[in-house]
Order: C-alpha cells, then structure tokens, then sequence
C-alpha cells in the first residue's frame, strides 16, 4: 500500500537570501530549494558567515528575499500579515530577551499574545497552553523563578517553552545550543526531537553542532559555499555533501563514524 503523503508546512523554491542596498542587491546564497513536512526535525548547518542567520530571517518575514519564493502551509509568505504569522511560526533567536526581570511564568505567557485581548488577559484556555508548554520543556518548577536567576541551559528551554506557548505549526531557532556545555547541547537537542515528534510542530534550526545533528534531526540542509543541498543524513553522507563545508588540511569528514575530524 502507497504511504501517505507527507503534509508540506514550509517550502522553498529558487529562493536567494541577502541584503539590498542603493548600490543593488548583495547575494549571499542562492538556489535554496527545500519542502519540510509536518512534525519533522530539520538542522541548518555550514561554516560561519555562510548565511544561516540571514535565511532563518528571511524565512520569518524579517528580512525580504531577494528572488525566489518561501510558502508556509501552500500560502505565499508575501499573503501573511504580520498577525497571521504569528499564527504560523514562532521564533527562538539567540539573542538575550529584553527584560529578564520577568518571572519565568511570565516570560512564556508572552508567547500568547497573538491571541489574547487587547489589554492581554489570559484565558483559562491559554493558562492551559502555558502549563503545557511549562511541563513539555521540564521548566514547571522555575515558573516562579525571574529570568535573571537562570543558567543559560534553563533560559533557552524557557525560550522554546515560549515558542510552544505561541502554539504555531511552524518554530525556528537560531542555534538554540550556542554557550552551552556539551551536556546541555545534546539535552536541548534531544528535546527539540522529543517535541516534533510528539506534539507534530515541524521544527527548523541552525546549529554547529553538526555530528548532533546527523544523529537526531529527520532532514538537514547543508549550506556550502557555491550550493545548498536538503535531504536526509544518511542520503546527504552517501552524496558527500558534507566534505565541503570546511578546508580538509584543517578538519575532514569521516563517512563511517558520521564525525569531524582534526588532520
């Protein structure tokens, strides 16, 4: 019997990601063609300066795409306003949120706000959201606790609770691991597996956490200098897709162990 066909949440297509300015526009890659299904875990890999942040930006709607076309849900990202999306997609970036006086409690409430009232005011419904979101990062026991007083491994499970909290199919996280020890990276990512695969929210994110990533993640697109290729691990390894992403005098990739290794 055929197997289902896979629900398509976020889809690319030639899409080119960069920055306009008087003098024109500036490239900084091209080509990018990818369609990420419903509940998957996709990581977002390449050597620094290559982009991620720039298309992660691009695909939130904060940064316009220079060609090509982005479609969340088989609708054109142009169509969105800015309410809708946020609807659609949520958002975990790396940078420190603006208040960490809020209570931990408070912080993730914020992720309603696309769907309360005008003064703010939560919902037995959205208390109900919160608490999930609360016991799906294991953060219930800091609920009380203000955002200053955290470690950086328990304030970037409080941004994805957040994010979940905001209740959209779609969240993107600009390298969730970043000053985190190697105990702390491989729990967040083992989490953010856990969530797509439990709750069905497709998940994309950028990471350097590259062998990590090979282990856990569904699909990874894998941003090289001259091209961008999207597949599975295994069918990105067997295609050597990733002996380009950093000189070989200094560091290879070995296709058996599925690691990076000094020379």
């Amino acid at each position: 019997m055929a197997s289902e066909e896979k629900h398509i949440i976020l889809q690319t297509r030639n899409l080119a990601v960069g920055y306009s300015n008087k003098k024109g526009n500036t490239a900084i890659a091209q080509k990018i063609n990818f369609s990420i299904a419903k509940g998957e875990l996709v990581g977002l890999v390449g050597a620094n300066g290559i982009g991620k942040s720039t298309l992660l930006r691009t695909l939130t709607g904060m940064q316009t795409a220079l060609t090509g076309e982005i479609f969340l849900n088989g609708k054109n990202l142009k169509e969105y306003s800015s309410f809708q999306l946020a609807t659609q997609l949520s958002v975990v970036l790396t940078e420190a949120p603006a208040s960490k006086n809020l209570s931990v409690l408070e912080m993730v409430s914020l992720g309603r706000q696309p769907y309360t009232n005008w003064i703010g005011t939560l919902s037995n419904e959205d208390g109900k959201t919160v608490n999930l979101a609360l016991e799906a990062t294991e953060t219930t026991a800091l609920a009380q606790r203000k955002c200053f007083e955290l470690s950086d491994g328990q304030m970037q499970r409080v941004a994805i609770a957040r994010a979940l909290a905001q209740d959209t199919p779609i969240i993107l996280l600009d390298e969730p691991t970043t000053h985190l020890d190697i105990y702390h990276r491989a729990y967040i990512l083992k989490l953010l597996k856990k969530l797509a695969s439990e709750t069905q929210k497709t998940i994309f994110f950028s990471t350097h956490e590259i062998d990590l990533a090979i282990q856990l993640t569904d699909k990874m697109l894998v941003m090289a200098k001259d091209e961008t290729y999207f597949d599975s691990p295994c069918k990105l390894i067997e295609a050597g897709r990733f002996d380009a992403l950093f000189p070989k005098e200094t560091i290879d990739f070995d296709s058996k162990t599925g690691r990076f290794v000094i020379r």
